[in-house]
């Protein structure tokens, strides 16, 4: 199992990132959380198998329709607690 964060960067608040990317990750049975930082940044905590967990972040570097990613880095993470994917506000 691999466990990662990612920061995602760009036009990806106000334009449904965090419920879209909630839909993918649950689609790939992937467990973590999603939510909007003050630096207008949304981060993604993520936990499933390590190839699965790879293709989520390819998704993450495109987004749904509407927003513009602009970059995706990994950042440090503690445990991802849960067995579900999670909006958190």
């Amino acid at each position: 199992m691999k466990e990662a964060a990612y920061r995602v960067r760009g036009k990806v608040q106000g334009v449904g990132f965090r419920w879209w990317t909630r839909s993918r990750a649950r689609g790939l049975g992937l467990a973590g959380t999603v939510r909007n930082c003050p630096d207008g940044s949304v981060e993604v905590r993520v936990r499933g198998r390590e190839a699965i967990v790879d293709a989520f972040r390819e998704q993450l570097a495109q987004g749904p329709p509407g927003s513009r990613v602009e970059k995706v880095e990994e950042v440090p993470t503690g445990p991802v607690e849960g067995d579900t994917f999670e909006i958190v506000r």
